[in-house]
This record gives structure tokens, C-alpha cells and sequence, in this order.
């Protein structure tokens, strides 16, 4: 039986789905009018780039796909290509999003459009991203990947969870848990 490599992912991407899932139903009524709670966007960013990019990204990125890489997959005009570009699009997005946020504090109006709009571009760019990586990408590098690299590639995860704050996944899970009873 080989070692799972991918299982671990997947979990992440249930979470990082229900923010997603906060930002779509949070942008339309920003977009109205009806819905200003800016740090809620400041605490989306916040998870964006901590859990989902530095921490589940930079587990995709410097370890999954890395194996897939030494393994014969091309870096360039491949499936581990275009998640990369997926995922440096994702950074634009809410680069924009918080500027965005951060202009409304400053005072300028008229922003709430250009949230909504990079909200809801993020979230529909990484409800297909998941998908293609939970359908396309893991279940070929888990067919793909031998055995004997797996254990380097579990090792890897590992280091990268011990390095986070051991309360890292609870304080995004609660964070996430409160704004889904608002």
C-alpha cells in the first residue's frame, strides 16, 4: 500500500473552500451596499496569505510539486506550470482586494466594487484551482510518485506544519467558524 500524499492537501482545501464560500457571500452585499465590515476582508487576506499561501501553497509549491518536477514532470508547459501561475494570479487578487480595503479606511469611497470584484475573482480562480488539483493534479501525482519518495515528501509536510504556531490551524478554523454564524 503506498503512502498518501495528497490527503493532507485535501483537508486544507476544505478549508480554504469555506472561505471562499464567506468571501462569495460577503461580496455581492459589499458590492450593494449592505455589507461593510472591513476587517472581515483584513481577516480574509490575513488567511489568504498565511494559511492558504504560506502555509498550503508553500507545502504544494515547494514539496509536492518539486517531487512531481524530479520526477519528469516538465516545471514549464505543465500542469505544476499552471498552478504555479494560478497561484501568483490568486496573489494579485487579493493584493488588490486589500488595497482596496485599505483605501476605504483611508477614507476614499467608491472602493466597494473593486473588493467585491477581486473577492469574488479569488474565489472563483480557487474553487476551479482545488478542483483541478483535487480531481486532476493529486490523483496523478499519487499514481505517479514512488514509493520511495513519499516518505521525503510526508517529512516535508511535517516540517512545514511544525514550523507554523502550534494554534496556527485553530485560530484560522475559529476565525473562519465566526463569520460563518454571522
Amino acid at each position: 500500500m503506498k503512502t498518501d500524499i495528497t490527503q493532507a492537501l485535501v483537508a486544507e482545501h476544505r478549508l480554504i473552500l469555506r472561505m471562499i464560500a464567506l468571501l462569495e457571500r460577503n461580496a455581492p452585499r459589499t458590492a450593494a451596499g449592505d455589507y461593510t465590515n472591513w476587517q472581515f476582508y483584513l481577516d480574509g487576506v490575513d488567511f489568504i496569505r498565511n494559511f492558504a499561501d504560506r502555509f498550503h501553497h508553500a507545502k504544494e509549491e515547494d514539496i509536492l510539486f518539486s517531487a512531481l518536477v524530479t520526477n519528469g514532470m516538465p516545471r514549464e508547459n505543465s500542469p505544476v506550470a499552471a498552478m504555479l501561475m494560478e497561484h501568483d494570479q490568486g496573489r494579485a487578487y487579493v493584493l488588490a482586494m486589500e488595497s482596496a480595503v485599505q483605501k476605504t479606511l483611508d477614507g476614499l469611497s467608491g472602493q466597494e466594487c473593486v473588493i467585491a470584484e477581486n473577492a469574488l475573482a479569488y474565489a472563483a480562480l480557487l474553487r476551479e484551482h482545488i478542483a483541478k488539483e483535487d480531481d486532476i493534479l493529486y490523483p496523478l501525482a499519487e499514481r505517479v510518485i514512488p514509493e520511495a519518495m513519499r516518505a521525503e515528501i510526508v517529512n516535508g509536510y511535517h516540517r512545514a506544519e511544525t514550523q507554523a504556531d502550534a494554534g496556527f490551524i485553530k485560530h484560522y478554523t475559529k476565525l473562519i467558524e465566526t463569520y460563518e454564524l454571522q
